[in-house]
């Protein structure tokens, strides 16, 4: 697999930026709403505790491979 790793990056910064306030100062993680939709979705399990980390549902999992393909990959077309 070729990773376009400028779309990756591309990603990381428009969502970084969706909790930017006016000082231009950002969570270094995603945006809890987007996380509580993921979990409505059925993607990941519970966000809400103590933990830093997510659970992926065998859904969520399946899905988020299928998106990587879909938008970080190169295209292998010459």
């Amino acid at each position: 697999m070729d990773i376009d790793e400028e779309k990756i990056d591309d990603a990381a910064l428009a969502i970084l930026s969706i909790s930017m306030d006016k000082n231009r100062s950002a969570w270094k993680q995603v945006d809890w709403s987007i996380t509580n939709r993921l979990y409505e979705k059925g993607f990941i399990h519970n966000p809400v505790g103590t933990t830093k980390s997510i659970t992926f549902t065998q859904e969520g999992e399946a899905k988020a491979a299928e998106l990587f393909k879909t938008l970080f990959c190169k295209s292998s077309q010459s």
